[in-house]
């Protein structure tokens, strides 16, 4: 059985797309980059600790959870925004939401994705990088963008598949990476969908 270990409804449609049958059961592990952390090494060891700790959780009680740990994998997943070097999360508030993007507006970023899987024979983790260019936004634009609602739960304050996509003229990379979910990267790791249906 494939486990998702993200409550992200982007993730999980990705995952979908691709033909996957899966259930879901979010991560709560803290988030926070390790002091002088790298934004690749941040994501992958985020992915790696999300899908351990669900992988122990739902092992731990197979009669509860009807899951033994020879038939589970567990995919674990985490994204950041990484400009200059700095580790751009989810924006704390709408203040936060419009210093990313006053950060962003006119230049390029890199977008890093940490993919991990956990199965009963151990633990394979990556990383996606993908180079989004920013148009130029005007403070009235970001005001406006904020307002929607959308970068609030995002990493980088924006989302390329919504309202930001006016911005961004082009991408070098993967852009499902950018929406979370590098899926070709995921897929090698995975093996095929129809591996992972019971």
């Amino acid at each position: 059985m494939l486990v998702l270990a993200s409550a992200s409804p982007r993730r999980r449609e990705l995952l979908a797309q691709v033909g996957y049958c899966f259930t879901v059961h979010p991560a709560h592990i803290p988030e926070d980059p390790l002091p002088g952390e790298e934004p690749a090494a941040y994501v992958t060891r985020l992915a790696r600790e999300k899908a351990a700790a669900v992988y122990r959780e739902l092992t731990a009680a197979p009669a509860t959870t009807g899951m033994d740990g020879q038939s589970l994998t567990v995919l674990g997943s985490d994204t950041t925004v990484t400009l200059d070097g700095a580790i751009l999360g989810k924006p704390a508030d709408a203040a936060d939401a419009a210093r990313m993007l006053r950060m962003l507006s006119g230049r390029r970023h890199r977008v890093m994705t940490g993919v991990a899987v956990v199965t009963a024979g151990g633990i394979q983790a990556a990383a996606e990088i993908t180079e989004v260019e920013f148009m130029a936004m005007s403070e009235a634009e970001i005001a406006a963008y904020i307002a929607t609602g959308e970068p609030m739960d995002k990493a980088g304050a924006y989302g390329i598949q919504g309202q930001a996509a006016r911005w961004i003229p082009r991408i070098a990379g993967c852009y499902f990476n950018v929406m979370g979910l590098p899926l070709a990267l995921v897929c090698s790791m995975l093996g095929p969908a129809g591996e992972r249906q019971n």
